[in-house]
This record gives structure tokens, sequence and C-alpha cells, in this order.
């Protein structure tokens, strides 16, 4: 039994035994501390003996087995130590032998790269190298060129001064014959040299002015031949391209009702329900014995389709008084007002036209329920766009800005109903106060019509688009009593210069044909009241496309054989 055992064995047992002894005695207590001191010296002592004791017994048998199991892991350590080792010295083997081929591999690429871009800027050296040699070159030709220019410079200039001297002498020849001249002619003719000089720059004046126009027209006829040529050639490209229907619009619209009574709830008592809505859409409601059709008249078109739609509601409703009149148009003024702003954003996507500000979208919009001689001015205005695309393209400009410039050309017909003055100068104002920028499209609205000059290319462009999309078959129209006055005041206009005999128009007042006295005028005179006419009609009308003006001049040779 170890000595460990006995210590708490006795530090234990023998105190308690000693106080077991003598319980509550405090008197003797000091007594029984030096008691208790005693026992625990004795039992000190027995447990060291005993402890010697077994100790010696075990020692025997512990020291060699403990001697034994030592050696065994002692050598067991010693062959897990030489395994780790190997295993050690083999990793560390495998790392280092990885860690050189990366180091080779990177070495190998960087190499290459370095070889990659060395090549690349020797090959942009000897590209510099080549061109800047073909410079050399081309510089030493400009400069044999310029030096032989100098010489023949040189030897032209002693050239003209050579002939410079010979118009000088010639000069002082002529001056010295003019004078023995005019001394000759003021002699045989009794004028004076005033008189006679201020003779001859009259009849000079007057034949250089009647060559001038003969030469002028020359000119303008050999211009305008070479430009109808082209012109033709590219509105009809231009029109074979772009292909659209026409719609005639018109400024009554019929609206289908289920029966005869209904017409009688419309009216309403004593007419109280058609004035209300009269009165709400500011349209004309026309109720006549037409059956089964109630019309709706008005020159704005907004109205007219808010007065159409709010009336196709009520009667498909079919409770119809002045309260649920008013309810009824408010809501069509609504939803009319979003249809205006979704085909105006629908119009700017057909055309590809970007960057334009809302209002002018709405203003593209309200365009839809416009009209000119019943041509829809939406529909007009991206037909334009096209067309003036088209054209562009073929002279070789911009086309995007053609379209854009086309589209919005005729905005201002989008308000000019509320404000006064043309719709070309109300649109460039509208145009520019909400954010356009390009001179191009200002001045095609302002200038379409010839309110103001042309200032870019892009004007005539949107012009000829503009008369081509007018001119084309079904495409405008206009009331008989309009057109009756037109043709008038064309053979008017036509009458009113000198030298005119008759004056008709023809082709439904496309052109208008003159015919002039020829004993009193000759062909210049023609021509100047041709360009007089024209200029007088451009002022004074209003019209679609464009009027011919064509001025005849007849001479009849008669005679009488016997």
């Amino acid at each position: 039994m170890p000595i460990s055992f006995l210590y708490p064995v006795c530090a234990t047992v023998l105190p308690t035994t000693l106080l077991q002894t003598n319980p509550g005695s405090s008197g003797n207590s000091d007594f029984g501390i030096a008691a208790i001191l005693v026992a625990a010296g004795i039992a000190l002592i027995v447990g060291a003996v005993v402890g010697i004791v077994t100790l010696t017994y075990a020692s025997g048998r512990g020291i060699k087995s403990a001697q034994a199991e030592a050696t065994r892991m002692l050598t067991d350590a010693k062959a897990q130590a030489e395994l780790t080792a190997d295993a050690l010295r083999s990793e560390a083997e495998k790392k280092a032998r990885e860690i050189e081929l990366a180091a080779e591999k990177a070495s190998s690429e960087r190499r290459s790269s370095i070889e990659r871009e060395s090549k690349s800027t020797q090959a942009k050296l000897d590209e510099s190298l080549t061109r800047a040699t073909k410079r050399e070159e081309t510089l030493d030709r400009k400069l044999e060129s310029i030096e032989t220019r100098e010489v023949r410079i040189d030897a032209r200039e002693a050239d003209l001064k050579r002939q410079d001297d010979e118009l000088k002498r010639g000069g002082e020849e002529i001056e010295r014959t003019r004078g023995e001249l005019r001394g000759a002619l003021s002699k045989l003719s009794g004028l004076s040299a005033e008189e006679a000089h201020e003779l001859f720059l009259t009849e000079v004046r007057e034949q250089g002015a009647h060559d001038g126009t003969l030469l002028r027209q020359r000119i303008i006829d050999e211009a305008t031949r070479d430009a109808k040529n082209k012109a033709r050639e590219i509105t009809l490209m231009s029109i074979q391209r772009y292909a659209a229907e026409n719609v005639g619009e018109s400024t009554v619209r019929s609206i289908k009702i289920t029966s005869e009574d209904m017409k009688g709830r419309i009216i309403g008592r004593e007419g109280r329900n058609i004035r209300a809505i009269e009165k709400a859409t500011g349209a004309d409601i026309l109720v006549d014995d037409t059956p089964g059709v109630i019309s709706v008249s008005c020159f704005d078109r907004v109205r007219q389709a808010i007065a159409a739609e709010a009336l196709q509601r009520l009667v498909a409703d079919g409770r119809i008084h002045p309260t649920r009149i008013e309810e009824l148009v408010e809501q069509t003024k609504r939803d009319i007002e979003e249809r205006i702003i979704k085909t105006g954003n629908d119009a700017v996507v057909e055309a590809d036209v970007r960057g334009l500000h809302p209002k002018i979208v709405e203003a593209l919009g309200k365009m839809h329920f416009r009209t000119s001689y019943g041509q829809n001015v939406l529909r007009h205005s991206i037909e334009v766009a096209f067309l003036s695309q088209m054209i562009a393209d073929q002279l070789g400009l911009n086309g995007a800005i053609a379209r854009r410039a086309g589209l919005l050309h005729d905005i201002g017909k989008a308000m000019d109903h509320e404000m006064e003055g043309g719709h070309p100068a109300i649109g460039m104002e509208f145009l520019r106060k909400f954010g356009e920028k390009s001179e191009a499209v200002l001045n095609a609205a302002g200038g379409h019509h010839g309110d103001i000059p042309a200032t870019t290319a892009y004007t005539p462009i949107v012009m000829a688009a503009d008369a081509i999309s007018g001119a084309r078959p079904g495409a405008r129209r206009e009331s008989m009593e309009l057109y009756i006055k037109r043709l008038e005041t064309l053979e008017a206009i036509a009458r009113e210069q000198p030298f005119v005999d008759e004056a008709h128009a023809i082709q439904a007042g496309r052109e208008i044909r003159v015919i002039l006295n020829a004993k009193k005028a000759d062909d210049a005179v023609a021509f100047q009241i041709a360009e007089a006419i024209a200029k007088r009609i451009e002022a004074e009308l209003t019209f679609p496309g464009e009027i011919k003006v064509t001025v005849l001049r007849e001479t009849r040779a008669e005679a009488i054989a016997r």
C-alpha cells in the first residue's frame, strides 16, 4: 500500500478520535491541541515506515518492467521518428520541385511576353520609319515641284511684265488715236464730246439691258431645265419609295342611333338635352329626317371628336339628361387628352425622332385632329418627314435632320386657331420656346411657305416634300366657292400686267396661261411678266403645291396670193 494513502487516513481518524474523547471540554483546549499534534506526528511516522517498506517491495519488479517498457517505447519512437522524417523529407522535395517548375513556367511566360512586346514595338518602329521615309520622299517631290513652279512663275512674271509694257504703249497709241477720232467725229456730227458720250451711253445701256435680260433668261432656262430634270428624278424616287394611303377628313361626323325615339330623347324636353350637349362640347348637333343618323359638325376636330364620342356613350348608356351629359363629356375630354398624348408618342416613334419636349409631343397629338384642305395634318407631317429624309439622302445631306424638320414643320397648326398669326411663325416660336436648338428645324418651320428667307438647305427640301405630299392625287381638296374664287383671282392678277390680252386658269388652277400682244412686247418682256405674275401669286394667294405661269407671245404673218 503506498504511503500517500496513509496520510489522509491518519490525518482524519486521529483528530476525530481525539475530539470525540473530550467533547465540549473548553477548559482543556490546549491539552487537546497538543494531543492532536502528537497523534499527527505518530501517524506521519507510521505512514513513512509503511511507505518505505511498500516501496522497497514493489521497486524490484517495477524497475525492471519500467526499463523494458521504456526500451520498447524508445525503439518505437525512433522508428516512428525515422518514418516521419522520411515522409517530411519526401514532401519537402515534392514541394521544392513544384515551386521550381512554377518558377520556370512563370519565367518562360514572362520571356515570351517580353519577346512579343519587343516584336510589336519593333514592328511599330519599322512602320513609323517606313512612314517617315515615305513622307520624306513626298516632301522631296513637293519641294522639287515647288521649285519648278517658282521657275515657271518667274518666267510668267517676266512675260507679263513684257506684255504690260506693250499694253501701256498700245494704250497710249489708242488714246492718241481716240483723240484724233473724237475730234473728227465732232466735226462730222456737229455734237460736242459730252453730248455724243451721253447719247452713246444711253444706246449702250438700253442694248445692254436687253441683252442682259436675254442672257439671264437663257441661263435661267438652262439651269431650270437641269434642275427640273434632277428634281423630277428625286421627286419620282421619293414618291415611289414612300407610298401611303390618302383618306379625306371631314368636318361633319355621323353617329348611328338604334331607333328614331332616341332622336327625341337626345333633343329632350324643349331641346334642353341637345343644348346641354352643344354647350358642353362647343359642337353643333344636327338632327334631321335622315333615318338612324345624327350628325356632329365642328371645325375644331378635337371638339368634334369629344362631342361624337360623348354622344355615342349617351346613346349606349340610355340615361340622357343634362347632369349625365356633363359627366360623360368631362370623362370623354379626359380620354381624348390621353389619346392625344398617345398619338403624339406614336408619331414620334414612327418618324424615329428623339429628344422632343413633352409639350411638342402633345402638339403632335393634337395635329391628328386637324385638317388642311381635307388632309390630316399629322399624317401629312409624317409623310413630309420621310420624303424630306429621302430627298436629303439623295443630295448627300443629313437625313435625320431633314426628317425632324419635316415632322415639325406644321407644328403651328396645332395652336394657330388659339393664337394670332400664321402657323409658320407660331410653330417656329413654339419650338424655340420648348427647347428646339436646331437652326435647320426652326427655319424650316418658319420658312416652309417663304415667310422668312431660307438659311439652310433643309428649308427648301421641306418645301419640296410639303408640295409633294399636298399634290398627291386625292390628298387635298377645297370647296367649290374657294376653288372658283382662286381661279378668278389668278386670272385677275395676270390681266393686270401690261401688254396682256388674255389670261386663263387651267388644270384646276395649277397653271395660268397668259397671252401677250406680240406687237408691243418682245421675248425679254414676256419673261419679265411671267416672273412678276409668279411673285404676285406667291405674295397674295395661299394654295397647296405650286402654280405654273406660262406666258405666250405669238406673231402671225399673213399674206394673200391672187
